[in-house]
């Protein structure tokens, strides 16, 4: 299955919003033990006597389906009674509950207490909860005198244990929409992307390099659908697109779907949330990926760093193997090297020849070594890092970045490790090669290309060789860097003894080359040294470093891609755009830069008012696609958009809602009787 492109600063966005909101850093834990403190909470039977937070909200969901789960319905009641009493002013609800305590009662023996249930509570609430609620009643007094171990007996449902997690999901659902209490964003997105991906592999036919993630991540079952109130029975009708789109995005009947939008009264976006977070993730499992993520990419401490304690952190063992002058620090801000030059004379690779056959491509446009070069190489290269004294410069500029990153402190309410699911443990060692592979992704984000192109070329003269296509990218930023400074002499020379030898051996570098070439005859001043699109190319060589050194990529990673890249050829399928694309940022995470010379151009039309962009034709970089596989793209929507301008809306929504199909399938149909829906219906039930 193709890659696709990720901006993995959107999804670290999503992720340390995610870790915050669940409390999974010690920052947040104690910003939100702060709050509590402090926090008023409303009596009022309208709204949800409850903390403004939504992590509180949502503890108390928790610690509701925990006590139905468990079968103490009384204790689900009274936290309802404390933090949400209007739930209970729906009887249907109401009378659902006490009839469980009453199953519960009976479960335990206690039949005395059972019947003062029912006097009580069970047959209160019957009266006036539903139609049917007499009548269940009524059936529930079988209990009485059937055994809970007798399989054949009329009421063997009500027995049934499952009942409990129907009625634990039922309440979560309608404590979530009323309390408002969503899941963060990233946990909606990801059960979003892994549904799609299910579905997307399915009806292709073709099989997942993810699948045994996606299952043990999101689970089969779904809470129970909340029911729409009484009031809702008799609405206007429902836009038929809204109520397809949510059909289809959430896979409901089409019955489903309306019955969510009456819930929400009418709101297409509070109703998807609704659905999606009815969708079960095993807890441990993503908090487990997402840990494994938090670390590779420093948002967190490693397990080491966590155990030693920031005074002991710098006592690791690659840090004592290291004497003490050869360290000296690098400022990620303003270089301390005063002349870039001397870098690129220092590389070690003027007299290497470079071969592009010899690597292959790494995310989405960079050249990277070949996994079975990395397993060779990884020991031998963390060897030459220990006695290096670039490690030294490394892992002393990455001291103030180590103060930003949170600490690990996991969920209040403890949670079993899914026992089929292996993580990488960090050890003292692996944590070296984290800082190493940290430390040259911030350096490249901050434009030092020479100074990484430097650091990596220190401990590994062959590095390069084996990747010329980052090789050429660092020099490209460092040429621009150059020009921006107006120092055409050494951008030139940084040019001729780089950039050609490397396009040379490698023609799909020559656009990308030519492009890079005519910055040059930009007035002076307006090229710009500072904020060019660097993120893409740093995180592809914290990869490609990663795999040299032997570190795994976070399985998160492989998940994020490859759902992606199916949320994109789904929609592709279907024909037209995902509604919910800009509320689960996943448009975010699709927005990767790789384009430098395209980022120079469009800021020189802004800022100069020239006419330097017309004169070359804006392209993305050669080593992402090949030169037509821009225009292939434009032609392949170009394609859809007019093949579905060929049948009118209204055709292809009433196809879809009286066959219950999909979009595409739908537009097949039509395409085959001339857009006339009256006649596809007709055919297939005539």
């Amino acid at each position: 299955m193709d890659s696709t492109p990720v901006n993995w600063e959107a999804l670290d966005a999503l992720i340390i919003d995610f870790v915050s909101s669940e409390n999974l850093v010690e920052a947040a834990a104690a910003a939100a033990a702060a709050n509590s403190s402090s926090s008023p909470s409303s009596s009022s039977p309208s709204s949800p006597s409850i903390s403004s937070s939504s992590y509180h909200s949502r503890l108390i969901i928790h610690r509701v389906r925990n006590s139905i789960e468990s079968g103490d319905i009384e204790t689900a009641i009274d936290i309802l009674r404390s933090h949400a009493p209007f739930v209970l002013d729906d009887h249907r609800i109401l009378f659902r509950l006490q009839k469980q305590k009453f199953i519960e009662l009976l479960r335990k023996g206690t039949h005395e207490a059972a019947i003062g249930c029912l006097r009580t509570c069970v047959a209160p609430c019957a009266l006036d909860a539903y139609p049917e609620a007499y009548e269940e009643f009524k059936h529930v007094l079988l209990a009485l005198i059937y055994d809970k171990n007798d399989q054949t007996s009329p009421v063997a449902n009500e027995w049934a244990e499952k009942r409990r997690y129907e009625m634990a999901g039922l309440m979560s659902s309608v404590l979530r929409a009323s309390l408002q209490a969503y899941d963060p964003v990233f946990s909606m997105t990801l059960r979003y992307l892994i549904s799609i991906h299910k579905g997307f592999c399915f009806h292709q036919g073709i099989s997942s390099a993810v699948s045994d993630l996606t299952h043990r991540l999101l689970l089969e079952e779904r809470d129970a659908p909340a029911t729409p109130p009484e009031s809702m029975y008799e609405v206007p009708p429902f836009d038929e697109v809204d109520i397809q789109a949510l059909a289809h995005a959430v896979e409901l009947t089409r019955q489903g779907a309306v019955d969510s939008m009456k819930f929400a009264k009418g709101d297409l976006f509070q109703a998807f949330q609704n659905e999606l977070c009815r969708m079960r993730l095993d807890v441990s499992v993503l908090d487990e990926l997402v840990k494994e993520y938090c670390i590779y990419r420093g948002i967190v401490d490693s397990e080491m760093q966590m155990i030693t304690g920031p005074a002991k952190r710098n006592q690791s063992k690659v840090g004592r193997s290291l004497s003490r002058d050869c360290v000296s620090e690098i400022d990620l801000n303003t270089s301390q090297y005063s002349d870039i030059e001397n870098y690129s004379n220092k590389s070690m690779l003027d007299d290497t020849e470079m071969s592009s056959e010899q690597g292959g491509d790494i995310g989405t446009c960079y050249g990277s070594v070949p996994t079975s070069v990395c397993e060779d190489c990884s020991t031998s290269w963390s060897n030459q890092c220990e006695n290096t004294r670039s490690l030294g410069r490394i892992r002393s500029h990455l001291n103030s970045e180590r103060n930003k990153r949170k600490r690990w402190c996991g969920r209040t309410a403890k949670v079993d490790c899914h026992p089929g699911l292996s993580f990488a443990k960090s050890e003292s060692g692996i944590e070296g090669k984290y800082e190493i592979a940290l430390a040259l992704k911030e350096l490249v984000s901050k434009g030092m290309a020479a100074e990484a192109i430097f650091e990596i070329s220190s401990m590994d003269p062959d590095y390069f060789t084996k990747n010329p296509g980052l090789l050429f990218h660092l020099k490209q930023v460092e040429f621009l860097k150059l020009v921006s400074t107006g120092d055409h002499n050494g951008a030139l020379k940084v040019a001729c003894s780089h950039l050609g030898p490397l396009a040379a051996n490698d023609q799909s570098l020559l656009k990308t080359l030519k492009e890079t070439l005519l910055v040059l005859l930009q007035p002076d001043g307006t090229t710009p040294g500072k904020d060019l699109p660097l993120n893409d190319l740093a995180n592809t060589l914290q990869v490609s470093v990663g795999k040299r050194l032997g570190i795994e990529e976070p399985k998160l990673m492989k998940i994020i891609r490859a759902t992606l890249h199916t949320h994109t050829e789904w929609f592709k399928l279907q024909m037209c755009k995902d509604r919910f694309n800009n509320l689960l940022k996943i448009d975010s995470l699709k927005e990767v830069n790789t384009d430098l010379i395209g980022g120079i151009k469009s800021r020189s039309n802004g800022d100069s008012k020239t006419n330097f962009s017309s004169q070359v034709t804006t392209t993305s970089s050669s080593t992402m696609t090949s030169e037509d596989g821009g225009s292939s793209s434009l032609m392949m929507m170009t394609q859809t958009s007019s093949r579905e301008a060929l049948w009118d809306e209204s055709a292809i929504l009433k196809v879809m809602e009286f066959l219950a199909l999909p979009r595409s399938n739908a537009i097949q149909l039509l395409s085959q009787y001339d857009g006339n829906a009256e006649a596809v219906i007709q055919q297939l039930f005539g």
